[in-house]
C-alpha cells in the first residue's frame, strides 16, 4: 500500500481470520445449509424474474471489477441446474469485464429482483462463448449477441435481506432527484476541465438513448 495513502490508518488492522472470528463470530449453521452447487425450483426462481445482475470479475493480479448487466427480466437463462448463460450486450468497449475472464475465469453475480430485499448470489467459473445457436434464444429487438458468458456454478446461495432493509433501497420515499446527481457530461467536464461542452454532450447521449442505439 502506499505509504502517502496510509496516513489515515491506524494499527487497529486485522492480519488474519482467526481476528475476524473472534470479533463477529461464526456463522450459524442453518446459514452455511444454504450454500449448495446448484440451483433448486426455489432458487431458480430468483434467476427467471432478475432484470438486473450486478457481475463481479478480477484478473489474473487480483485486481477487481463489478459492473452491473440487466435486460427484461429472466435475460440470464438457465440451461441447467448448474449452468447459466449471460448474454453480452453492446457497452462502452472498455471490457473490464470479458478482459478479465480471458485471464481469470472466476466470477461472482448478484441476482436483484425489484422490490425484493432477499438477493441470490452465484459463485463460479465463466468462459465467452460465440455460440451462434447459444445465443440466440437471447435475441432482443431482432438483434443477437455475438457473445455470452457460460457460467458453471460453484456456489449459490440466498443473501439476506439485511442491506437493502437498512438502505431503505426499494421505498419510494428514499428516492432522489436524479438532478441531484452529476450528469455524465458534467463528470467529464470535472475530469477535463471547464472547455468541455458538457450539455451537448448529455444531450447527444441522450438522444441515442432515446433512439435505443447500441442498446442491442
Amino acid at each position: 500500500m502506499n505509504a502517502a495513502r496510509t496516513h489515515h490508518l491506524t494499527a487497529d488492522i486485522l492480519q488474519d481470520e482467526a481476528q475476524l472470528r473472534a470479533l463477529i463470530g461464526e456463522p450459524a449453521p442453518l446459514t452455511c445449509a444454504k450454500i449448495t452447487d446448484r440451483l433448486n425450483a426455489a432458487t431458480r426462481r430468483f434467476v427467471e424474474r432478475s432484470p438486473l445482475v450486478c457481475l463481479a470479475t478480477s484478473d489474473a493480479a487480483g485486481r477487481c471489477d463489478v459492473s452491473p448487466r440487466g435486460d427484461p427480466a429472466g435475460f440470464v437463462r438457465i440451461l441447467d441446474d448448474r449452468t447459466l448463460l449471460m448474454p453480452e450486450r453492446p457497452g462502452n468497449r472498455i471490457a473490464d469485464s470479458l478482459r478479465n475472464l480471458l485471464a481469470n475465469p472466476r466470477v461472482g453475480l448478484i441476482f436483484i429482483v425489484p422490490g425484493a430485499t432477499d438477493t441470490f448470489r452465484v459463485n463460479g467459473r465463466a468462459v465467452l462463448t460465440t455460440d451462434a445457436a447459444l445465443l440466440a434464444p437471447s435475441t432482443l429487438e431482432g438483434k443477437a449477441p455475438r457473445l455470452g458468458l457460460l457460467i458453471d456454478i460453484e456456489e449459490a446461495y440466498t443473501q439476506c435481506s439485511k442491506a437493502f432493509l437498512r438502505s431503505h433501497f426499494w421505498d419510494p420515499a428514499r428516492f432522489i432527484d436524479p438532478a441531484e446527481l452529476p450528469t455524465g457530461g458534467e463528470v467529464h467536464r470535472a475530469i477535463q476541465g471547464e472547455a468541455f461542452d458538457a450539455a451537448r454532450y448529455d444531450a447527444e447521449r441522450a438522444e441515442r438513448y432515446r433512439r435505443r442505439e447500441g442498446f442491442y
